[in-house]
């Protein structure tokens, strides 16, 4: 089992979300979060001034799915992410050894599905 944590623009949360839904990922996270990639924040221009904004609103969606499905679901995530802009977001992948459904005691990849 692998975890997927996808940082996105909040634009873009729904429309993954859906697209992970249709292809049979239901279970995940999602997070509003905030940070900073290389380039430190944007400038913006409010009443006449400009100021920075160096730490930016995001979403972060977190899936653990079986192994099989992890390049299906990052492509996914890849392609409904892009805006060919700066802050289209990262993804991170991490092992898991083992889930748990709590209410049925089901564990691995039965407690996935």
């Amino acid at each position: 089992m692998k975890k997927i944590e996808a940082i996105v623009r909040p634009t873009k949360s729904e429309v993954i979300r859906v697209a992970l839904e249709e292809m049979g990922c239901g279970g995940m996270t999602i997070m509003e979060v905030r940070g900073q990639g290389k380039q430190k924040g944007v400038e913006e221009v409010w009443r006449g001034r400009r100021y920075r904004v160096n730490v930016l609103p995001k979403l972060k969606i977190e899936v653990v799915v079986v192994d099989d499905k992890v390049d299906e679901v990052i492509e996914t995530i890849m392609s409904e992410a892009v805006t060919d802009g700066i802050g289209d977001g990262k993804i991170f992948i991490s092992d898991v050894s083992t889930a748990y459904r709590i209410r049925t005691k089901e564990e691995g990849d039965a407690a996935l599905s």
